[in-house]
């Protein structure tokens, strides 16, 4: 997984070909530190499919509140830098693996 900062942020989202899948996570955000694992997995096996990156949002606040996230956790999709989709509040590893089986046809 890339982890994305302010800088770092168009290059890998906004000006990326293809889908984009960006975890939105905190360090104090309990069920973000919990889905993260799962996550790592999920790129690893859909890798050829979607890029995987990260974003701490208590160090990139103003990027994470101008797409939108006002809580977390958020897994969000991107393709070809737009967001096309999002995860948010509660929700587990298998509905994100089943939304990115439905973004990659699969």
């Amino acid at each position: 997984m890339i982890a994305l900062d302010k800088d770092s942020w168009d290059e890998h989202v906004t000006q990326s070909q293809g889908w984009v899948l960006v975890d939105f996570w905190g360090p104090r955000c309990k069920p973000c530190l919990e889905l993260t694992p799962h996550v790592e997995k999920l790129a690893e096996k859909y890798a050829d499919y979607l890029k995987f990156c990260s974003l701490d949002t208590s160090k990139a606040m103003r990027l994470a509140i101008a797409q939108g996230v006002m809580s977390l956790p958020v897994i969000a999709f991107y393709h070809n830098g737009e967001k096309k989709d999002e995860l948010t509040g509660n929700f587990s590893p298998e509905e994100i693996e089943q939304k990115i089986k439905e973004i990659i046809g699969s």
